[in-house]
């Protein structure tokens, strides 16, 4: 019996492991950026205009710009597998008087130029002609390793950010306007990981580069293309965490049973005649 309590006292101790496994690596934030005074002194004050021209940001990074009504905003950043984002846009709209009401909307795009879904949060927004500012979010699906060539998966890679009005008044094309975007990243754990991985993450020039151009620093693309520590491998997740556990408490729980079951030894030996 002190064995057995000794497999249970064991049994126990490891399932509070696995929950407060669970607890600390589902939904964990990445890092922000080293430096946070760096940082904010490199914060892009300036976007682009075209997928091309985008400007690069890294994750919790506020960027801004001021533009013109109907000019198109774009903004670059990288996205691992594993990691869900949300982008937030705020747009401070004109003080001079409008003619009417404004539609804004803020879209993602993925690496391969395909738009993304939101799964929650106010895409689209109407502002009315005394409305000072408009403000707008965007929840992506988690970042999926590796996807089926048919499939609309969010896969890892750039992640572009376009901002931009979609319907006003002609005679308010040309204000000025002033635009604040803050796109932030959480890992989802292993309850989202997939088996398998993409060859190379889905950044600008990833398919034309050769072994020389990787070498070259002016060869990498404009935009920041990877995540701080770089991108994972895509085969590690703390779903091993729980495989190994689970192989454990099997075990134990084998050992226990036995235990339970085995009795206390040879059977007692019957006298002759008896």
């Amino acid at each position: 019996m002190r064995t057995v309590r000794t497999l249970i006292t064991a049994v126990l101790a490891s399932a509070g492991l696995l929950g407060m496994a669970g607890t600390a690596l589902a939904d964990t934030p990445s890092p922000s950026p080293s430096g946070s005074a760096g940082a904010e002194a490199a914060a892009p004050t300036e976007a682009g205009t075209s997928f091309r021209t985008a400007t690069a940001i890294r994750p919790g990074q506020p960027a801004t710009a001021s533009a013109s009504t109907g000019d198109y905003l774009y903004w670059v950043l990288p996205v691992d597998a594993g990691q869900r984002a949300t982008v937030k846009a705020k747009v401070t709209l004109p003080q001079a008087a409008r003619h009417g009401a404004a539609t804004w909307q803020l879209d993602v795009y993925d690496g391969l130029r395909r738009r993304q879904a939101c799964t929650y949060g106010a895409q689209t927004r109407a502002a009315d002609k005394d409305t000072g500012s408009v403000e707008l979010s965007c929840t992506l699906r988690t970042v999926r390793a590796w996807a089926e060539p048919w499939a609309n998966d969010p896969l890892p890679g750039s992640y572009y950010i376009r901002l931009t009005v979609v319907d006003l008044p002609k005679d308010d094309l040309g204000l000025p306007v002033h635009a604040e975007v803050d796109a932030t990243t959480a890992d989802t754990g292993g309850a989202q990981a997939v088996d398998g991985t993409l060859a190379a993450p889905l950044v600008p020039g990833a398919s034309t580069a050769t072994p020389q151009d990787t070498e070259s620093p002016a060869a990498q693309p404009a935009a920041l293309s990877e995540p701080d520590g770089g991108w994972s491998s895509g085969w590690w997740s703390d779903r091993w965490i729980w495989t190994a556990v689970g192989g454990l408490l099997a075990a134990l729980a084998g050992i226990a049973g036995y235990q339970l079951t085995r009795g206390s030894g040879r059977p007692a030996r019957i006298p002759p005649g008896a």
